[in-house]
C-alpha cells in the first residue's frame, strides 16, 4: 500500500517571511515587541532584506544591554532616530511647550509651540513619517500595533549628557495617520516665585494674606494653558514646610513636587477628584490642592474642607474671578455655605514678553488707545511698542511669557451678595467698588511699561 506524502510544517522564518512587505522600514518592530519564546532549534537566517541591523537598530529600550534610559546619543543611528534626536534638541532649544507631528495626504509636518503660538520648523522627510512615530510609541512604551484608538504614553531621554527630560505623549488616530503631541514636562524654575508669576505689589500682598490664612478656598481661574496650574504650584511651594501636610490630587500629576504628598485621578479605578478629596480629610492635612473643580460633588467635599480647618486650593475655567463665583453657585454649591469658605479668587492670563534686543516703538493714534482702554492721563506722548525679530528671538519678536492677574479678596460686603445668590454684574460692580481691576487694566499696565505689545494684551483680554 502506498503511503501518503509527509506533510512537512513550514519554518519560522517561511510563516514570517509572507506577512513582512518588502521595502517597508520599521516593520520588523512589532515582531520585535512580543515576547517569543526560545526556540529548541536554531532558527534559520532571516530573508536578506531583513537583516540583523535593522532589528538592532529598533530594539526595544529595556534590553539588558542598553541603558534603562535612552538618550539621543544611542548606537543606532537611523535617520529616524537622528530626526527625533535633533527635533527635541530644536525644542529645548526655543524653549517649545509642545512637538505637534501631523500627518497628511502626502507627508507630514512637524510644528513647536513656543510661548503659546505653533510654528513650523524645517520639512521632514516624506518617507521616514511612519519610523519617526514608531520610534517615538516605541520609547514612550505605546502598542506600535495599535492606530485605531488614541493612546498615552510617557518619555524620558537624554537631550543633552547629563540632563533628561519627559514627555507626555498623546497619540490620535486620523484620516491620514497618527498625529502626535509631545509634551515637554519641565522641572518648576528654580526662581519661581509670586514675583516671577507677573504680580504687582499690591495683588502679592493680597495674595500673601490669602494662602497664609489657616483655612478657606482659593481659586484660580481662566482658561487651558492659562498658567493656573504653575500658580498653584508656586503656592505650594511658598507653604511647603515641615510643620505642614500638604496633599495634591490631579489629572495627572506631571510634576513631582519634594514635600508634597501626590495623588494622580485614575477614574476607570475609582479614583476621582472627591474619593481623593475624602481620602484627604483622613490624612490630617493643613493644605489640600485639588487640580480643579468639575462636579457638584468635588465642590461640596472642598467647600466643607475649606470650612473645617483646611486650606484649600484649586482651579476653575471661568472668564473672570467675579464669574467664579456664579458658576460654583450653578454647580451646585450653597450659596451660605460657599460665603463661609471662599477667602480669594484670582483670574489670570498670559501675554508674550517682547524681545528687549528688536522690540520698536510704533506710533499709534490717540483714538485707537482710547479704545484700547488707556485714561487721558496716559497719552503724554507716550506710544507703545511692537515686535520686530532678530537672531535673539527667532524672528519672532516674543521671549518668554507673563502673567497679568486680577486679584480679588472676598470681603464683607461680596459675602452678602453671595448669600443673596446675586448675579455676576453685581458681583463685578463690587469688586470695582473696592478698586479690584480688570485682567485688561492688568494688561494695558504691561503694554504701558513696555513688557508686551497693545496686540498681545488686546488678544488677551476684553473689556468688561
Amino acid at each position: 500500500m502506498s503511503s501518503s506524502p509527509r506533510f512537512t510544517p513550514a519554518s519560522t522564518a517561511d510563516r514570517l517571511a509572507p506577512t513582512v512587505k518588502t521595502g517597508v522600514p520599521y516593520r520588523a518592530m512589532a515582531l520585535e515587541v512580543e515576547p517569543a519564546a526560545a526556540p529548541a532549534t536554531p532558527a534559520p537566517a532571516p530573508p536578506a532584506q531583513h537583516s540583523a541591523r535593522a532589528f538592532d537598530s529598533t530594539s526595544r529600550d529595556d534590553t539588558p544591554r542598553r541603558e534603562p534610559t535612552p538618550g539621543v546619543a544611542e548606537a543606532d543611528n537611523t535617520p529616524a532616530v537622528r530626526l527625533l534626536s535633533d527635533t527635541l534638541r530644536e525644542a529645548t532649544r526655543r524653549n517649545a511647550s509642545d512637538l505637534h507631528v501631523e500627518p497628511t495626504e502626502h507627508g507630514w509636518r512637524m510644528r513647536l509651540r513656543i510661548d503659546g503660538v505653533l510654528h513650523a520648523i524645517a520639512q521632514p522627510p516624506a518617507h521616514l513619517r511612519d519610523a519617526f512615530i514608531t520610534r517615538v510609541k516605541v520609547l514612550a512604551r505605546m502598542d506600535i500595533a495599535e492606530r485605531r484608538v488614541p493612546q498615552d504614553g510617557r518619555l524620558r531621554i537624554a537631550t543633552t549628557p547629563g540632563k533628561f527630560e519627559d514627555y507626555r505623549v498623546n497619540s490620535l488616530p486620523t484620516l491620514f495617520g497618527e498625529k502626535l503631541v509631545l509634551r515637554r514636562l519641565d522641572a518648576l524654575p528654580a526662581a519661581l516665585s509670586l514675583d516671577s508669576l507677573g504680580l504687582d505689589p499690591a495683588q502679592r500682598a493680597t495674595l500673601e494674606a490669602a494662602i497664609s490664612a489657616p483655612h478657606g478656598l482659593v481659586l484660580v481661574t481662566g482658561p487651558t494653558g492659562s498658567g493656573k496650574t504653575l500658580s498653584l504650584y508656586c503656592f505650594l511651594q511658598k507653604l511647603n514646610a515641615e510643620s505642614r501636610n500638604l496633599c495634591s490630587v490631579e489629572d495627572p500629576a506631571e510634576i513631582q513636587l519634594a514635600g508634597i504628598n501626590q495623588v494622580s485621578v485614575r477614574e476607570k479605578a475609582g479614583l476621582t477628584f472627591a474619593v481623593a478629596l475624602r481620602a484627604f480629610l483622613r490624612q490630617d492635612p493643613d493644605v489640600i490642592m485639588v487640580g480643579e473643580i468639575r462636579d457638584e460633588e468635588t465642590a461640596d467635599v472642598a467647600v466643607k474642607a475649606a470650612q473645617t480647618g483646611h486650606l484649600v486650593l484649586s482651579t476653575l475655567h471661568t472668564n473672570d474671578a467675579p464669574a467664579a463665583i456664579a458658576r460654583l453657585i450653578d454647580i451646585g454649591v450653597e450659596p451660605y455655605h460657599l460665603a463661609a469658605a471662599l477667602r480669594m479668587v484670582t483670574a489670570q492670563r498670559l501675554v508674550r514678553r517682547l524681545c528687549v534686543v528688536c522690540r520698536t516703538a510704533a506710533p499709534q493714534s490717540a483714538a485707537a488707545l482710547r479704545a484700547a482702554g488707556f485714561s487721558e492721563d496716559q497719552l503724554d506722548g507716550w506710544h507703545p511698542y511692537v515686535a520686530a525679530g532678530c537672531d535673539a528671538c527667532h524672528r519672532i519678536g516674543y521671549r518668554g511669557r507673563v502673567g497679568i492677574h486680577q486679584v480679588m479678596p472676598v470681603s464683607d460686603a461680596m459675602r452678602e451678595l453671595i448669600v443673596a445668590n446675586a448675579g455676576t454684574l453685581s458681583l463685578a460692580r463690587q469688586a470695582q467698588a473696592e478698586r479690584v481691576g480688570t485682567l485688561r487694566e492688568a494688561a494695558l499696565a504691561r503694554v504701558r511699561d513696555g513688557t508686551t505689545s497693545l496686540a498681545e494684551a488686546l488678544g488677551a483680554t476684553e473689556v468688561v
